[in-house]
């Protein structure tokens, strides 16, 4: 920065950018609260049907979305120019103090052009006169104090200025179109994320001289800043496409066969290169467009260490999909590379994935502490499972869904894949407690009934159940009760509330023998029963709250609710007696440990009051906005929740502990009859509802008892059973 610019620069114009952009923040901010309260909050309420459902929905919760991302890119960018302004004024100050003290020491301070200056000792007559000479080693010694004084204050204002121009750009570089949401206090916290991004990516290129304490130190670094936005971009676009491949490689090359503490170092540095990778992926700047062309490009390139002799690498597809595990990547960038690597993958076949993706890197390991990484479909099928959005438009090609389902006879992915699928169906991202779940799209429909439909098949589509799937179909089972239940209601079904896009969207048939096969893992089992409960609970809940829910009388609600309650665990219990899979009955430890855990999951999303399944399992609409506030989600499904682990506790149970075994089919009956039957009277109780108890109770454990009974011929009608 020229000295005179700094010196007689007007910085009012400065001043009133921003006033202009405080004004601005405060009407954005205004703005953002009527958009989530007033627009997104009446728009969560609606009954949407037809393109509404879909289109609408969708652009007013991106609308919203945007109110809030400019609010916070303009409070930014406020907070930057006011950062900097400062800075620039305080240092103008320092610089006339100093020239004013160069006055009086008899000094001049001249601005020479670019950044240049001199400061020379003005002549006076007693000077040279001075046969000492001191005079003028003590002038010297004042250019020379003074000369570096302003140096600093010019080098100081120098980096404000030109940092503070820097970060603005690449802030407002960060999307084409709408806002970014990058939050910073001040210019001097995102200087220090583009430097920090420019230090890491220095070290990363060069891995070969990274002793575990640099590791250690990059680790820190990076979890400081993983979720910055231009740390992210500028790391991952300084070190470029195939150095950040080349990086990961040499890294895992390097500490393979890591122990103790070097496996967690190595484990942390993963976790935050996928979380820092995912962050820069949302960025549309020129820069990083470019890159994640070029990274996806690279999926067939062969990666070696550069001290291997291996000619056999790693594939970059693999070194991608091992950078996957952690974070939410961007959809559009995920939709471009699983297309490509689905493709691959399709055109292997069903069974000979494992020959194209893993036979022939028996050296090879990328992921520090689960699997080798060789199979690149297992990353990216958790990183769909962080992105709902990606994970639904992988498996909307009933084709695809297929072939993927068919490799997990062949491959170990099943797992992966059923996160995928869990995240694709409910629209909740894998771990995620703390986000309401949206109301289930048409097409999110029509991939849960093409899992069913895959399930269902003779011949072997129940044994996907035991691929690594049972967990995750449990849980999505427990998200489509809704509709689960209206498939079994038939044609009356306006009892079972729901906001989904397609509640009728699901097949009898598909839906039994899918219930059926997934009740005889204990994992599976654990979701469908909690599933049942938490609905039917919140259902009983809702109904005796508001009776405008339903057009008729409240025992019609009872009778409803407790005959699904006896056809959904009805479906269960036949079906172990029918199998006789002793070992299924007989694993209470796993099942019961798969009980806890869910149980606690649903006890956890009830705390928050927002969690996984609210808007899923909850009924929809403005049932949902008036029961919560009357309780809803705390009460009643609370006490269910915690009579499904609490057991023998209860006084009453005919079980030994209630839930914990399915020895005894008509135990199991009793069990879920008794449970259905306090839900109702907890909801009576915590409504004040004139209804008689016993009367309650006896309408409700006859209604279970039917859909027990119900159940069988359900089954019978669905697959071939040994009791006819």
């Amino acid at each position: 920065m020229d000295l005179d610019a700094l010196r007689y620069g007007d910085f009012s114009k400065l001043g009133e950018a921003v006033t202009d952009w405080e004004q601005m923040t405060k009407k954005l901010a205004d703005l953002q609260k009527d958009a989530e309260e007033k627009l997104k909050a009446k728009a969560d309420k609606a009954k949407w049907a037809g393109v509404n459902a879909t289109v609408t929905r969708e652009f007013i919760t991106k609308t919203a979305a945007e109110f809030a991302d400019a609010h916070t890119q303009a409070n930014s960018i406020t907070k930057i120019l006011k950062d900097t302004r400062g800075e620039l004024i305080s240092y103008r100050t320092q610089l006339n103090e100093a020239i004013t003290r160069a006055t009086q020491q008899h000094l001049t301070v001249v601005d020479t052009g670019c950044g240049t200056f001199t400061v020379a000792g003005n002549t006076r007559p007693d000077w040279a006169s001075d046969p000492s000479g001191k005079t003028g080693a003590t002038d010297q010694k004042a250019v020379d104090d003074l000369s570096k004084e302003i140096e600093g204050i010019l080098t100081k204002a120098t980096e404000s200025d030109t940092t503070a121009a820097n970060v603005l750009k690449l802030l407002v570089d960060q999307v084409k179109y709408g806002f970014a949401d990058a939050s910073y206090a001040d210019r001097d916290s995102a200087a220090k994320a583009v430097a920090a991004a420019e230090k890491l990516a220095k070290m990363a290129k060069n891995p070969a001289d990274m002793s575990l304490d640099d590791i250690a130190t990059f680790n820190r670094t990076m979890e400081l800043y993983n979720e910055d936005p231009l740390f992210a971009e500028q790391f991952a676009t300084r070190l470029g496409p195939k150095g950040t491949l080349q990086f990961w490689t040499e890294m895992a090359s390097a500490h393979a066969g890591a122990r103790d503490s070097e496996v967690d170092t190595m484990k942390t540095l993963q976790k935050n290169l996928s979380l820092t990778l995912a962050t820069a992926s949302f960025s549309d700047s020129d820069a990083m467009q470019d890159w994640k062309k070029e990274l996806v490009s690279e999926r067939n390139t062969n990666f070696r260490a550069a001290n291997s002799t291996n000619p056999v690498g790693a594939l970059g597809a693999q070194v991608i999909s091992s950078l996957m595990r952690e974070g939410q990547y961007d959809t559009e960038f995920l939709d471009d590379y699983r297309e490509k690597v689905f493709k691959a993958d399709k055109g292997a076949g069903d069974s000979s994935t494992d020959d194209l993706w893993v036979k022939g890197y028996d050296g090879l390991d990328l992921v520090f502490g689960d699997g080798t990484g060789r199979d690149p479909l297992e990353g990216l099928f958790e990183g769909l499972s962080h992105n709902p959005e990606a994970a639904t438009h992988a498996f909307e090609s009933k084709s695809d869904l297929n072939h993927m389902l068919g490799t997990t006879m062949h491959t170990e992915r099943g797992e992966s894949l059923g996160h995928a699928l869990e995240s694709a169906v409910t629209g909740v991202a894998a771990g995620d407690s703390t986000s309401p779940a949206p109301p289930h799209s048409n097409a999110q429909v029509e991939i849960m009934a093409n899992i069913m439909n895959a399930v269902a098949q003779p011949g072997g589509g129940a044994d996907l159940v035991s691929r690594g799937l049972a967990d995750s179909f449990g849980n999505m089972a427990a998200s489509y009760m809704p509709e689960i239940s209206r498939t079994f209601a038939g044609p009356n079904a306006e009892v079972f509330l729901t906001n989904s896009d397609d509640p009728n969207g699901l097949e009898t048939a598909d839906v039994t023998r899918f219930l059926s096969a997934v009740s005889l893992d204990p994992e599976g089992r654990a979701g469908i029963i909690v599933g049942e409960s938490v609905y039917t609970s919140g259902l009983l809940d809702a109904h005796l709250s508001d009776p405008n829910l339903f057009d008729g009388p409240r025992d019609q609600v009872l009778e409803d609710v407790g005959r699904n309650a006896g056809v959904i665990e009805g479906i269960i219990g036949h079906s172990m007696a029918d199998e006789e899979v002793q070992d299924a009955m007989n694993a209470e430890e796993d099942y019961n440990d798969a009980l806890q855990k869910k149980g606690d999951f649903v006890k956890t999303w009830i705390a928050t009051g927002l969690g996984y399944g609210s808007v899923s399992l909850f009924p929809g609409g403005q049932a949902a906005a008036g029961a919560a506030v009357g309780g809803f989600a705390g009460g009643v499904i609370g006490l269910a929740v915690d009579r499904l682990l609490e057991g023998q506790e209860l006084e009453g149970a005919k079980d030994a502990a209630l839930y914990e075994s399915a020895k005894d089919l008509y135990s199991m009956r009793d069990s879920v009859n008794q449970q259905t039957q306090w839900s109702a009277l907890d909801a009576l109780k915590q409504h004040h509802v004139d209804i008689p108890e016993d009367g309650a109770s006896r309408t409700v454990g006859v209604a279970v008892n039917q859909g027990w009974d119900d159940a069988s011929e359900f089954l019978t009608n669905s697959k071939d059973r040994p009791h006819g």
